[in-house]
């Protein structure tokens, strides 16, 4: 596994990393910005609080190594803090509030066209930021006129040879999914004294009630005693190591329609490509 500011995601295709006037000279037209956003929040006693930053940075790391060089792509800086107000009463969670996230993905969002750049994907590794996320794009569109996609690393597939079909569907925080990952990646900051499971019943038994339909509200206190909803007893660093793959290789592929995607222009008379 690469680390942090390793590879070529940061040595060739971090954003930052050139100066002003090489910005200035960056072909714009096909260029695709990314904004991974993560959280500082707790994941339980066995997780650190970085869990889904790390785990934005990571993907993103592995990523890279899977798209062709001449591509246009580039990475800023992951945004650490977000809206993790679900977790807010318990220690080392930093949560920003609805409208102060609406109003710094605004601004990164308009600095980066102010730079010339026209398409931005928000990529997103915390749940409780999809809502606001998806409502972002679109007004961030509307505001900037650039093209904006969204990424989201729940809602990508996970192997069924992993991890039981109850983890899959409601294995959401601290379970065996980012217990694994992180194993992978920096198994130091892993407490596997700790590792734990923690499932509400009450919500696998519900016939209407899901989290990936996100048709009822709730925070950790309400469906956890110990801040995660999982098995993180299912875990191991070979289990995140062949997520990480199957995770990266299939960004990569959206990534590559991102990049190439145009819209229409739509007329009285129909479309016109």
């Amino acid at each position: 596994m690469l680390n942090r500011y390793e590879g070529y995601a940061w040595n060739d295709r971090f954003l930052p990393r050139l100066t002003t006037n090489q910005i200035k000279e960056l072909p714009k037209e096909d260029a695709l910005v990314i904004l991974p956003i993560g959280a500082v929040e707790q994941h339980g006693t066995h997780l650190p609080v970085y869990t889904d930053t790390l785990l934005a940075e990571t993907v993103l790391t592995e990523t890279f190594q899977y798209l062709p060089e001449h591509l246009n792509i580039w990475l800023l800086p992951a945004l650490p803090y977000s809206k993790s107000n679900e977790h807010a009463m318990w220690s080392g969670t930093i949560s920003l509030s609805f409208t102060t996230l609406q109003g710094i993905i605004m601004d990164i969002a308009k600095s980066i066209k102010q730079s010339g750049f026209k398409r931005l994907i928000i990529f997103n590794t915390h749940g409780g930021n999809n809502d606001l996320l998806k409502m972002m794009m679109r007004e961030i569109r509307l505001e900037t006129g650039m093209s904006v996609f969204y990424i989201f690393i729940g809602a990508l597939p996970i192997d069924t040879a992993l991890f039981n079909d109850v983890e899959i569907k409601y294995g959401i925080h601290g379970g065996a999914l980012e217990t694994s990952m992180v194993m992978a990646s920096r198994p130091d900051w892993v407490r596997t004294e700790y590792v734990s499971k923690d499932i509400s019943e009450q919500i696998v038994h519900s016939k209407y009630l899901k989290y990936q339909q996100g048709n009822f509200a709730w925070t950790i206190d309400d469906i956890s005693t110990n801040g995660i909803c999982g098995d993180a007893r299912d875990a191991s660093a070979e289990k995140g190591r062949i997520i990480y793959q199957q995770h990266s290789k299939l960004i990569a592929e959206i990534l590559l329609e991102m990049a190439e995607f145009e819209f229409y222009h739509i007329n009285k008379e129909g479309v016109q490509p």
